[in-house]
């Protein structure tokens, strides 16, 4: 098993169709032990159902991602009760209903920094954090999820394409910066998903039915499969791997039309 005896903390975990349940799935049958962080206390006992066939698994809740006190307040939490970790995943985004549904022009001051704060900030918090803690292992991976958007302009993604390209900039980044301690900092950019995140982007089934028309597989990609791709990230398999951008969308990002 490529993770047996290692802690993975995932952070961002909503419910079984997300791609961070994906992740937990495979990471758990490859021997992980799961640490998850979530939003909103009033979520509690719906976060310990999903995750309870996850035996000695642990949930923390944490309301503000890319709030600094908040992070550090429970990062030393899950230090202290679990001790170190093997690695991270960081399943974070946000952007205003508005600034999807409208022309990306119309984006305001509030909702640029919002997608960013959320999505890409919260990342390179996670990492600072996890650093200045001393809460991760030798050789620790830490994957964070992004899409095709951040390079190409998909119509409705708007901000958070803008917010992705940002994460992807900040990956690269922080591989410089972590590897000097062996630290490993990696993107995986899925194929669409039907995810409740999903719902908020215009015409989401429309691009589903691109990806299966023109991807060189012919296939949509499904939660357990990025799952398997992040498991190896965060494995030894991966360890001369940092600061890429990983696609896992059945070939369609290679695609010119």
């Amino acid at each position: 098993m490529l993770l047996e005896n290692k802690k993975i903390l995932i952070m961002g975990i909503r419910n079984k169709w997300s791609i961070a349940f994906g992740i937990a799935k495979s990471a758990y049958e490859n021997g992980a032990q799961l640490i998850f962080t979530y939003m909103g206390e009033e979520n509690k006992s719906k976060i310990e159902e999903l995750t309870k066939d996850f035996k000695g698994s642990k949930t923390y809740v944490l309301d503000g991602a890319s709030e600094d006190d908040m992070v550090k307040e429970v990062f030393e939490k899950i230090k202290e009760e679990n001790g170190k970790v093997d690695g991270i995943v960081h399943a974070i985004a946000h952007a205003n209903t508005e600034d999807l549904h409208n022309d990306f022009i119309f984006t305001s001051k509030e909702g640029f920094s919002h997608a960013n704060d959320v999505s890409a900030y919260s990342f390179v918090l996670t990492c600072r954090m996890a650093k200045e803690l001393e809460m991760l292992n030798e050789n620790a991976s830490l994957v964070t999820l992004t899409y095709h958007g951040s390079t190409k302009v998909l119509e409705g993604y708007n901000v958070m394409g803008v917010a992705k390209a940002a994460l992807e900039s900040s990956v690269r980044y922080l591989a410089q910066n972590l590897g000097k301690d062996g630290i490993r900092v990696n993107a995986l950019s899925s194929g669409p998903i039907k995810t409740l995140s999903a719902k908020g982007i215009k015409d989401f089934g429309t691009i589903m039915t691109v990806v299966e028309e023109k991807s060189p597989l012919h296939r949509n990609v499904t939660p357990e499969q990025i799952g398997d791709v992040a498991t190896f990230l965060l494995s030894k398999m991966s360890d001369s791997i940092t600061g890429q951008t990983i696609y896992a969308d059945s070939g369609y990002s290679i695609m010119g039309v």
